[in-house]
C-alpha cells in the first residue's frame, strides 16, 4: 500500500510549465518543485523569473528556461526541439499561458461591434492552438514516461457566460475571443482525454477571478457574487496542480476543476 506521501511524490519526474512568469505560473512551478519536479519553464522574451528562480533555489530541482512566444508556431518549433533534446522523460504538461490582453489593447475590451477579427485569432492562436499543437506533439514523449499528464488552466468563462454588471464603470469587460478560447480548452480536455488514453492522463483547471488590485467597484461585486465571499489568491490553485500532476489522481482523467470559491454553485 502506497501512502499519500509516496502518491503525491514528483520526485525523478520531468515538467514543463508554460505561462511560467505569470502570478498563477509561478505557483504552479513552485508547487511541483516542492514535489520534487525538475522544471522546463516557458515564457515570452524578456520575462521576469528573478524572484521565481530564488524561490526554487530551496528545493534542489533543476530548472531551464526556454524563451518561446506561443503566438509564432516556429517560436513553438524550437520549444518542441528543446523539450525532445532533453534527457529522460517527460512527466508533466501544465498549459498555463495565456492571451489575456488589456484594455488599451484595439478590439479586446470593448463593444461587440468592435471587438476584431485580428485580435480574435491572436487570442484563440495562444489560448487554444498552442494547447493542441503542444500536447500533439509532446504526446510522444509523455506517453513514454508511464506517468504522462497534461493540465489545462481553462477559465470559469469557459464554462460560464459573462455578468456584465461586474465591469459597470470600469474599463473592464470580457471579450468573446477568451471565452470562446477557454471553452475550447475544456473541451479539447475531454476531446485529449479520451484519445491519449490509457497512457496520459489529461484534465483542466478553471480558476475564477484572481484578486490582482483591480478597481475596488469590480471587486466589491464580484466577492458580493462569489460564496467564500472574497476573490482567489494565486496559491489558491497550487492544491488542485498538486493533485492532477501527481498520483493522487492517477484514475481521474477527462475533467475540470472548477477552483473559483462557489462562483459557479448559484
Amino acid at each position: 500500500m502506497r501512502l499519500i506521501q509516496d502518491l503525491i511524490s514528483l520526485k525523478e519526474r520531468n515538467a514543463v510549465v508554460t505561462g511560467a512568469s505569470g502570478g498563477i505560473g509561478q505557483q504552479i512551478a513552485i508547487t511541483l518543485a516542492e514535489l520534487g519536479a525538475n522544471l522546463v519553464l516557458v515564457d515570452r522574451p524578456k520575462a521576469d523569473y528573478g524572484q521565481l528562480l530564488n524561490t526554487l533555489k530551496n528545493f534542489n530541482v533543476n530548472v531551464l528556461i526556454v524563451e518561446c512566444d506561443l503566438e509564432h508556431e516556429s517560436d513553438r518549433d524550437n520549444l518542441i526541439l528543446t523539450i525532445e533534446k532533453q534527457k529522460g522523460p517527460l512527466n508533466i504538461l501544465v498549459n498555463n499561458a495565456a492571451f489575456v490582453g488589456d484594455s488599451d489593447l484595439d478590439g479586446w475590451t470593448t463593444k461587440l461591434q468592435d471587438q476584431t477579427i485580428d485580435t480574435w485569432k491572436r487570442a484563440l492562436e495562444v489560448n487554444l492552438t498552442s494547447v493542441f499543437d503542444l500536447s500533439k506533439r509532446l504526446a510522444p514523449k509523455l506517453k513514454k514516461s508511464k506517468h504522462g499528464s497534461i493540465i489545462n488552466i481553462s477559465s470559469i468563462y469557459g464554462v460560464l457566460g459573462p455578468n456584465y454588471s461586474l465591469y459597470s464603470g470600469t474599463k473592464m469587460g470580457n471579450p468573446a475571443a477568451y471565452s470562446a478560447s477557454k471553452g475550447g480548452v475544456t473541451q479539447l480536455t475531454r476531446w485529449f482525454s479520451t484519445t491519449l488514453a490509457p497512457d496520459i492522463r489529461v484534465n483542466s483547471i478553471s480558476p475564477g477571478g484572481v484578486f490582482r488590485n483591480q478597481p475596488d467597484k469590480f471587486v466589491n461585486r464580484y466577492v458580493s457574487n462569489t460564496p467564500l465571499l472574497r476573490m482567489a489568491k494565486e496559491e489558491d490553485f497550487k492544491g488542485a496542480i498538486a493533485y492532477f500532476s501527481s498520483d493522487l489522481s492517477e484514475y481521474v482523467t477527462g475533467q475540470d476543476l472548477l477552483v473559483d470559491g462557489g462562483w459557479s454553485a448559484w
